[in-house]
Parts: C-alpha cells; sequence; structure tokens
C-alpha cells in the first residue's frame, strides 16, 4: 500500500535569491555572484519536498490570477504538486532573498500574506490524507482544516518558522509542532533573556500538541514527546545554502508521516533530508542532485 496523500496549507512566495559575498551594509552596493526566480514559501517548499521524496501532494494556498501567479502554478506542477488556490486576484508575495556564498546564511525580506482575503477551503480536500501541514499563514483556513483533519484521524503538523498573531488557536488542532529557534511564545522568558528550549516547549505544548521539537541549524534538534524530552542529532556536513531547509524538514516530516511512520521516526526521517538539503543550493537542490544521480545510474545496477 503506498503513501496516503499529504497537504500543504499556507504560505506560497516567488523568491528572488541572489548569492553574494557578504549581505550589503548601509548604502552599499554588492554585485550578485548568481541570480534565481523561483517557487518559495513554507507550505509551498514543503509541498514540493514531499513531492519530491514520492508522496501524492496537495498545496492550498493564494496564489491568484496574475502574471505571477502563473508563473508559480506552473513551477508547482512541475514539481508534480496539485494546486488548491483560494485567491481569485492578485499575485503571491515576493521575498527577496540574498545567500551568503561563504556560509550558506540567508537574510529574507517578503511581504508575506498578510492582508489576503481567501475562499474557504473544501473539506473534502483532506479525502485520503495521511498528513495536514499549516504553516501560520493563511490562518483562518488552516484553522478549518486543521480542525476536520484532528477531528479526522489525520495527523496535523506545524511548521513553526516565528510567532503569528492567533497561533495558538491553530496549535490547538496540532499534533506536532516543529519550531524554528526564531519561534518564542509570548511571555516565554529565561533567567539569562534568550528563551530556552525547554521553556519554548512546554509552553507550546501546553497549548495542544503532544509532540513539539525545536531546531537549531546544524545543532541538535530539541523534541518534547509525551512529556519526555530527548534530542535528535544533526551530522555535521559542509553547508552550501541554508534557505529552504526548514520547510524541507517539514515536507519530509510530513511525507513520511503520510507513509506510516510513527512521529519521532518521521521527524527523524526529516531531520536527515533536510541535512541532505543544506549541502546543495536552493530548497530544492538535493532533489534535482538525487533526480541526475538515478539518471546516471546504469540500467539494472539497483
Amino acid at each position: 500500500m503506498g503513501a496516503r496523500r499529504v497537504v500543504c496549507c499556507g504560505l506560497t512566495t516567488i523568491d528572488v535569491t541572489q548569492v553574494v559575498e557578504h549581505v550589503p551594509g548601509p548604502d552599499e552596493k554588492v554585485v550578485a555572484r548568481s541570480l534565481a526566480v523561483e517557487v518559495g514559501g513554507p507550505a509551498a517548499n514543503a509541498a514540493r519536498t514531499a513531492a519530491a521524496l514520492g508522496s501524492p501532494t496537495t498545496l492550498v494556498t493564494a496564489l491568484g490570477a496574475g502574471g505571477l501567479a502563473d508563473l508559480a502554478r506552473a513551477e508547482l506542477a512541475a514539481a508534480g504538486v496539485t494546486v488548491l488556490d483560494l485567491a481569485d486576484d492578485g499575485d503571491p508575495p515576493v521575498s527577496t532573498v540574498l545567500v551568503t556564498r561563504g556560509t550558506g546564511e540567508r537574510a529574507v525580506v517578503s511581504t508575506n500574506a498578510v492582508g489576503r482575503r481567501v475562499a474557504a477551503p473544501p473539506p473534502d480536500v483532506l479525502d485520503g490524507a495521511g498528513a495536514l501541514l499549516v504553516d501560520g499563514h493563511l490562518l483562518g483556513a488552516q484553522v478549518s482544516l486543521a480542525s476536520s483533519a484532528r477531528a479526522g484521524g489525520t495527523a496535523v503538523i506545524l511548521d513553526g518558522g516565528s510567532w503569528k498573531d492567533g497561533l495558538e488557536a491553530l496549535l490547538a488542532h496540532v499534533d506536532l509542532a516543529v519550531l524554528s529557534a526564531d519561534l518564542v511564545p509570548p511571555g516565554v522568558t529565561s533567567t539569562a533573556g534568550t528563551p530556552d528550549d525547554d521553556a519554548v516547549l512546554a509552553a507550546v505544548a501546553r497549548l495542544g500538541p503532544a509532540l513539539v521539537a525545536r531546531s537549531h541549524g546544524g545543532g541538535p534538534v530539541a523534541v518534547l514527546h509525551a512529556g519526555a524530552r530527548t534530542k535528535l542529532s544533526v551530522p555535521a556536513v559542509e553547508v552550501v545554502d541554508t534557505l529552504g531547509a526548514g520547510d524541507v524538514l517539514h515536507g519530509a516530516t510530513a511525507a513520511a508521516l503520510a507513509a506510516g511512520e510513527p512521529w519521532l521516526d518521521a521527524l527523524a526521517a526529516g531531520v536527515t533530508v533536510a541535512n541532505r538539503s543544506v549541502q546543495h543550493p536552493g530548497a530544492l537542490g538535493w532533489a534535482a542532485a538525487a533526480a541526475r544521480t538515478s539518471a546516471d545510474r546504469p540500467a539494472g545496477s539497483g
């Protein structure tokens, strides 16, 4: 029996990515080493990741009817992602991304989907779904879908990149919350002034999820699962580009959940794919490299 469908609901952007030697300071101009214009956004990248891993995947998002929306729609279709568009006008937001060549670190400026009006998602979008991924954008649509998914026994995973107003309403319907180190719930502090993992994990778990994890780039992933704390190690690798690594983590975890993996095993699988992704340029460079390797392998070589 194959994997069940992955449904991702949330933000799609058009990313304009330039690789630079360093991020420019005030009044400074730099010459980029390369330029790429492609689909981005946490939900869209997660959907492309799940599809690249072989999961049937649907993206519920807001594209619209403009030229940039057509560009995004075509790229998502080429990636094997079925799109359910909740917007009937406008375009997806544009993100400007600067990737530092020597370290792979990135700086991002985006308008996100603030103020975007969208239609309510149809409940049948969850038919055959084994996992629902939400990212905190398009919050009203996500709360509706997450509530239906939870009621129907479909695992709900949150890509928690940052705290957003109203996120607690979504967390009440989330099973797994996988957070970046940037997400800090309101009121969480520590003696050093920087919230530590225990405080953040406990605060988010109180809002509903049974498993809460917090990633730290190349450092171990802190996990609180059913009251027990553990860590998932991240092997050291040569970092080329960190763009979209968190999205890959979430999409790969969702794909593993849809394939029937236990929650902690699914998260570990997501960590493995995300660790592979930072060794290649772009959010899906790892998938392109894998496809080239497969194409170059002699027939019958296994």
